[in-house]
C-alpha cells in the first residue's frame, strides 16, 4: 500500500501524517509531497526521515492512494493526473466537492456509496463535517426542514499565517496579517471571500455541501460564519426545524448512539462542548440541546470539533481506511 500525502508540510498535511501514525494505517511505502520550494528537504514520520518529492515524481511512482491538502488550484491540476495512473485521490480542498459525479464523503454517513470507479473523492469542508455528523441521524428520524447556522471558527482554519498573526498580536508585534483586521480580542464575520449574494464562500459551503451529503436539496439552509481568536476547533450554534416533532431526551439518545459523536449536555454541572476540550481529539461534541419555544418542531444545539482532525485530516484518513477495508483500492 503506497500512500502519498500531498501538501505534507502544511498545517493539515502535518496532522495527516500524525494521524496516519496514530491509527497505524497499514502503508508499506510513504511519499511525502510538497511545493517546489520544499522538494529535497526532509521530515520525520514514525522517527524515520523522508525526503520531500515533487508532484510529478509522486505521479511517476503511481501510489495507490494520494491524500491531498495543497489547495484547490493544485487539486484541479494534479488530482486528474494521479487518477489517470490508477491512484485514488482523497482531496481536502473545495475543488471537487460540488462537481457532478464526484462524491462528497463523511465515512459514518455515506461511505457506502463509494466504488472502485471513484478515483477522485472529495473531503467536505471542516465546518460542514461536524455539522452533518450530528444532523444525519436526526434527519433520518425527523426530516430536517430548515437550518439556521452561526459558526465561531478557529484561526487554524485559515492556516499558519493566521496563527502567526494571533501570536504576534499577543506579543504586540506588527507583522504580516492573514486577516484585514486584528484577530486578538476580536471576532471577524468574514470567512473566505464574499460571493455576489452577500454570503461568504464558507457560508455557502454549509448550504451546498450539507444538502449534497444528506442527499436532500429541499433542506433550507442559511449561515453566518465568524472567525474568532481560538486554536482548538470550530464551534457552531445550530437551529434545526424538523417536519416531525421530537422529544429532547430522544434526540440526546439518538446522538449518544451515533458513532463519532459525543454528547456533553448537563447544564446542572456546566457540561457543554468547548474547543479547549475538542482540541487534539477526533470526536464531534454536541450539547446545549434544547427546544426552540419560539417555533414548533425546532431544536437548538451547540456543536464543536477540532477542524484540523475530524474536520480535515481524520475524515480523509477514515475514507482511506474504508477504501482499504472494502478492497476498493
Amino acid at each position: 500500500m503506497k500512500v502519498a500525502v500531498v501538501g505534507a508540510t502544511g498545517m493539515v498535511g502535518t496532522v495527516m501524517l500524525q494521524i496516519l501514525a496514530e491509527r497505524n494505517f497499514p502503508l508499506t511505502e510513504l511519499l511525502v509531497v510538497a511545493s517546489q520550494k520544499s522538494v529535497g528537504k526532509t521530515l520525520l514520520y514514525k522517527n524515520k526521515e523522508y525526503t520531500i518529492i515533487s508532484l510529478q515524481e509522486a505521479v511517476n511512482q503511481k501510489p495507490d492512494i494520494a491524500i491531498f491538502s495543497a489547495g484547490g488550484e493544485t487539486s484541479l491540476q494534479w488530482a486528474p493526473k494521479f487518477a489517470a495512473v490508477g491512484t485514488t485521490v482523497i482531496d481536502n480542498s473545495s475543488a471537487w466537492r460540488m462537481h457532478t459525479g464526484k462524491k462528497l464523503i463523511v465515512p459514518e454517513i455515506n461511505a457506502n456509496t463509494l466504488t472502485k470507479a471513484d478515483k477522485i473523492i472529495a473531503n467536505p469542508n471542516c465546518s460542514t463535517i461536524q455539522l452533518v455528523m450530528t444532523l444525519a441521524p436526526l434527519h433520518k428520524k425527523y426530516q430536517i426542514k430548515r437550518l439556521v447556522i452561526s459558526t465561531y471558527q478557529s484561526i487554524t482554519g485559515t492556516g499558519v499565517k493566521a496563527v502567526n498573526q494571533l501570536e504576534n498580536e499577543y506579543k504586540g508585534v506588527k507583522d504580516e496579517m492573514a486577516y484585514p483586521y486584528p484577530i486578538h480580542k476580536n471576532a471577524i464575520p468574514h470567512c473566505d471571500v464574499f460571493e455576489d449574494n452577500g454570503y461568504t464562500k464558507e457560508e455557502m459551503k454549509l448550504v451546498r455541501e450539507t444538502q449534497k451529503i444528506l442527499n436532500d436539496r429541499t433542506i433550507a439552509v442559511t449561515a453566518t460564519a465568524v472567525r474568532i481568536p481560538v486554536v482548538g476547533g470550530h464551534s457552531e450554534s445550530v437551529n434545526i426545524e424538523f417536519e416531525k416533532d421530537f422529544s429532547e431526551s430522544e434526540i440526546r439518545t439518538i446522538l449518544h448512539q451515533t458513532q463519532g459523536v459525543v454528547v456533553q449536555d448537563n447544564t446542572d454541572l456546566n457540561i457543554y462542548p468547548m474547543p479547549i476540550y475538542a482540541h487534539g481529539k477526533d470526536a464531534v461534541y454536541v450539547g446545549r440541546i434544547r427546544r426552540d419555544y419560539s417555533q414548533e418542531k425546532t431544536v437548538n444545539m451547540w456543536i464543536v470539533s477540532d477542524n484540523l482532525r475530524k474536520g480535515a485530516a481524520t475524515n480523509a484518513i477514515q475514507i482511506a481506511e474504508y477504501l482499504l477495508k472494502n478492497k476498493l483500492v
